[in-house]
């Protein structure tokens, strides 16, 4: 498969349209259905084509691997201008920061300094309280430890906008959550929340004695030459070129309508959801970490590994490993990670061997809503081929939601 680069631009989306969620089923939907019988190419075409649309005003995405290499974008860089997305602009990556987190920790677990089998509190006793003695720093990991989610402010969009300057600490968050009774027994079910990566990045401060943030750009950033992901702490702003974010809300005037969110504070996220990228970084990290060159030998296979337990909203089998998560897309296992945050979505993906990665950025006008959004969910179709039923044992194919803000996707 040759290269090409399509940018498909379309007149401005008109204010007020509103945007539905979608899921990703068993079956995927007839568009996306569609697709997959074409050639790659045309369908990552397709798949990109009419942006701005009611759920997208942009999308960048990246095929690679040897199965061959596709870039495209498409859509606007913001709806005031109308002038086509720039395809290499920073975006908010959402709970892809849960990949780089993860890796952080692994790397500090092969060098002696974290135990994945050693308890979160005896190395914060400070902080988590005796009820979750027996959470160990894996099941942080792999979200099976029990700790619910902390409160936040607001219960809506227009509520969680008005508090978006909001700075969350933390520790604060780990004693909100704390101060609750566990959802269940440490290691006996499986909720994807963000917690348990807040929890992670203390740990990794309090064992290196160093910022989180530092030791991410120390031993990933740094060495892969990430130049555009960072990592924005208290800026509220994306800094750098990039796409404009919109959210379908209710506007001051009372009608609902797309509100620009591009400048929106990330603290409640942190380590589990706070980084900005590129998806020229995100490339590059996608193939590094997949290589074995960031996590090295018995300590990446936590990365892919399912534990056996079952999730504790669906009933189904695990989902969720050390930082990644698991799909069987095209008759394949795919593994990855998506994230969200106001007028963004994006993510990671590739076959374990390799043979074909994917990275995408959509502007989603709902990126936080009940179901894959649409445009991401045709590009993820047009990589990797229709959802599959599982095989004995393996996660479905379906997207789980993920509640806002206290589980970032």
């Amino acid at each position: 498969m040759r290269t090409r680069t399509s940018l498909l631009t379309a007149a401005v989306l008109v204010a007020g349209i509103a945007a539905g969620p979608s899921v990703l089923p068993a079956a995927a939907s007839a568009p996306a259905a569609s697709m997959a019988a074409q050639s790659p190419d045309a369908a990552l075409e397709a798949a990109l084509a009419g942006l701005p649309t009611a759920d997208a005003t942009a999308a960048l995405v990246r095929v690679g691997g040897k199965e061959g290499v596709w870039h495209g974008s498409s859509g606007v860089h913001d709806l005031r201008t109308g002038r086509p997305a720039d395809p290499a602009g920073r975006f908010r990556a959402g709970s892809v920061t849960k990949v780089f987190t993860a890796a952080v920790a692994l790397q500090l677990a092969e060098e002696g300094r974290l135990d994945l089998d050693r308890s979160a509190r005896s190395y914060l006793p400070d902080l988590i309280p005796a009820s979750y003695a027996g959470v160990t720093v894996r099941q942080l990991l792999d979200h099976t430890h029990g700790i619910p989610a902390p409160d936040f402010p607001g219960t809506t969009v227009e509520e969680w906008y008005a508090h978006r300057f909001r700075v969350h600490d933390p520790r604060a968050m780990v004693r909100s959550a704390t101060a609750k009774k566990p959802e269940f027994a440490p290691g006996r079910r499986q909720h994807y929340l963000n917690i348990g990566y807040t929890i992670t990045g203390l740990l990794i401060e309090r064992v290196t004695h160093d910022s989180y943030e530092h030791q991410v750009a120390r031993r990933v950033l740094g060495p892969l030459g990430l130049r555009d992901t960072s990592l924005p702490g208290t800026d509220p702003r994306i800094t750098g070129p990039h796409n404009h974010g919109y959210q379908t809300m209710r506007l001051d005037d009372g009608t609902t309508g797309l509100r620009d969110v591009s400048v929106w504070g990330t603290t409640d996220g942190w380590a589990a959801g706070d980084l900005i990228s590129t998806t020229a970084d995100l490339e590059t990290f996608t193939h590094a970490l997949f290589r074995g060159r960031i996590v090295r030998g018995p300590l990446l296979e936590e990365m892919f590994t399912l534990p056996k337990v079952t999730d504790l909203r669906t009933g189904e089998p695990a989902a969720y490993s050390a930082g990644l998560s698991m799909k069987v897309l095209g008759g394949r296992e795919v593994w990855g990670k998506t994230g969200g945050r106001w007028g963004y979505n994006a993510a990671i993906a590739s076959t374990r061997d390799g043979s074909r990665t994917l990275v995408y950025s959509v502007n989603s006008t709902d990126a936080k809503g009940q179901g894959m959004n649409r445009t991401a969910e045709k590009i993820m179709v047009a990589a990797f081929g229709m959802p599959q039923a599982r095989p004995e044992g393996k996660p479905t194919a379906a997207v789980p939601p993920a509640p806002a803000p206290s589980g970032t996707r």
